[in-house]
């Protein structure tokens, strides 16, 4: 009666099962009577069958999914197909929740569609890093990345919806462009279904529209680049396995417009997720896989952003060795970005601030590692590339501002300046009070972490009540 099973459940299952009003026992009846019209007598799933397909995420044979799409489509008065209820069908070869998909066009536009019609229509705060894939489950299926190529998509002869040019194409950039901005003024959990229903209908372009196969590739790249800011907003609000299946999505699209450098980008997005949750040997590996796949079409800023991530990584790993080369090769890189080089949009953000702040956390993270004169003489490097950081940051970059701060306490904590923590501590709160974001409480509980050996001193004694304060109203 099953082949496979979840150990998340399945939510869209419920979502749905919920809305029909049915009872499990009610549901499995009508299962059992559909099945033997369609000469199926043998399926007679009972209620503790139905439970499990729901609360276990066992996944029912064929042709179960079929007949549960229908019947809650005649319920509900909504077209549902099998991929809505969390099912494999006809339509949808792979499941929504893993990572190997089929490196093919016509699998990927079915694959987004079915993943932000989802997003949009559940409810995803039960979403956290539980369901998150790591390790060889994560890794393996994406080792094929650097050898995929852009494959065709299958004959359509219409009837087209309409004719999509470059001008299109231009609009979904600019749209998107306006969404990174408004993640780092406010976060990402102010707009992120925004932009995952404007992902939706732009994927919807590749599957219903005419188009050449020019406009065709770069369509893939303008949804592969909304798909990265989609898995990001998704990551900064705490959503993290939606996150996760955003960012794969988005690599196969990237893959499909034939851009291996957009790819490294959403590639060391996932990097930062799996640091942020504690994964740093997957952070290094999908590292590893960027640097290794876009090693023909990275330009010099790709490369300064990798090695940049590579020294934190590194230094976060205990390598610090290793984390200073690739901090020199960084700056290396960074420096051969010429005047009239063409910067994708989608790593303009990474300029000499972001650059200065990401190799300044580095320097801080082995400044806890070490001991003695080099500890302070790590400490004082961080300081001094953190702060020009800060001074080169753009006015809307809130959340990079503010998290330069947290960086400059955590530093000054490594050393036990206090008076100096103490300040930097207080401006990044009125900042990060600003923003709704599921990382500034990540990151505001790891600092008062930080400062338990000083929590018998007045002016940290103080500041952890502020902390506390900014936790309990930030999203």
């Amino acid at each position: 009666m099953a082949n496979e099973q979840s150990t998340a459940g399945n939510p869209q299952l419920q979502h749905w099962f919920d809305l029909t009003g049915l009872g499990r026992k009610e549901l499995a009846a009508l299962v059992g009577d559909r099945a033997a019209a369609k000469g199926e007598p043998n399926v007679r799933p009972d209620e503790s069958r139905v439970r499990r397909w729901i609360r276990d995420g066992e996944i029912p044979r064929a042709p179960v999914p079929e007949i549960l799409a229908a019947l809650f489509s005649e319920r509900l008065g909504i077209p549902l197909t099998p991929a809505d209820l969390g099912l494999p069908g006809p339509d949808r070869p792979v499941l929504l929740s893993g990572v190997d998909l089929p490196w093919h066009a016509a699998s990927t536009v079915t694959a987004i569609a079915n993943l932000t019609r989802t997003d949009m229509m559940l409810d995803s705060s039960s979403d956290d890093a539980a369901v998150v894939k790591s390790g060889d489950d994560l890794t393996r299926p994406l080792e094929r990345w650097p050898y995929a190529e852009p494959s065709v998509l299958s004959p359509r002869s219409g009837p087209f919806t309409g004719r999509v040019g470059m001008s299109d194409v231009e609009g979904i950039r600019a749209l998107t462009a306006m969404f990174r901005e408004a993640d780092n003024r406010l976060g990402g959990g102010m707009t992120r279904k925004a932009v995952v229903a404007t992902m939706y209908d732009a994927n919807n372009l590749l599957k219903t529209a005419e188009y050449n196969e020019k406009v065709g590739q770069q369509l893939f790249r303008a949804v592969a680049a909304l798909g990265s800011v989609a898995g990001w907003m998704s990551f900064d609000a705490g959503k993290h396995g939606s996150a996760q299946r955003l960012f794969v999505v988005a690599l196969h699209a990237a893959t499909e417009g034939g851009d291996k450098a957009l790819g490294a980008h959403i590639l060391q997005c996932m990097a930062r997720q799996m640091s942020h949750l504690g994964h740093i040997k997957d952070a290094l590996d999908l590292l590893a896989l960027a640097q290794y796949g876009s090693r023909h079409q990275a330009g010099p800023a790709t490369k300064a952003l990798l090695a940049g991530l590579e020294s934190r990584f590194r230094a976060i790993d205990g390598h610090l060795t290793e984390s200073d080369a690739a901090s020199a090769a960084a700056e290396t890189a960074f420096e051969r970005i010429g005047p009239g080089d063409d910067v994708p949009d989608y790593l303009r953000w990474f300029d000499r601030a972001e650059l200065c702040a990401t190799l300044g956390i580095a320097h801080q993270i082995a400044a806890r590692q070490s001991s003695g004169n080099e500890r302070y003489r790590r400490a004082e490097r961080s300081t001094e590339m953190i702060t020009e950081a800060m001074g080169l940051r753009p006015a809307g970059r809130v959340r990079s501002t503010a998290f330069d701060h947290v960086g400059l306490v955590r530093t000054h904590l490594a050393v036990g300046e206090l008076d100096g923590a103490t300040e930097h501590t207080r401006t990044a709160l009125t900042l990060l009070s600003t923003l709704t974001s599921a990382r500034v409480g990540d990151r505001l509980s790891e600092l008062r972490d930080e400062t338990t050996p000083f929590a018998g001193q007045s002016p940290i004694r103080e500041l952890r009540e502020e902390i506390d304060t900014v936790l309990a109203t930030t999203g």
